[in-house]
């Protein structure tokens, strides 16, 4: 079986953290949650990968926390972007 690092698993536990904190603020996400929780789990692992080359000021090991919090929250405001806009559009 092969072994699975570090990343994706810190990338996954940073996608829920993050998702988790923004259903805090917003109260629901409606059935937009598996596209906000999909998009914060991508973003975090893409954020660790420029974390990675770029230097990041609040690594846990290897794992970039800073990037990948920041991607992570790119990722949850362009789906929740992209839906009121498609929502809004249905509506007009």
């Amino acid at each position: 079986m092969p072994e699975i690092g570090p990343a994706p698993v810190l990338a996954l536990l940073v996608g829920v953290l993050h998702t988790g904190v923004y259903l805090l603020i917003r109260g629901s996400a409606g059935l937009n949650l598996p596209f906000v929780l999909l998009a914060a789990v991508l973003g975090a692992y893409g954020g660790q990968a420029l974390g990675s080359r770029l230097g990041d000021p609040l690594p846990i090991g290897d794992f970039g926390l800073a990037w990948a919090s920041l991607i992570a929250w790119l990722g949850i405001v362009l789906i929740v972007a992209a839906s009121d806009l498609a929502a809004s559009r249905d509506e007009a």
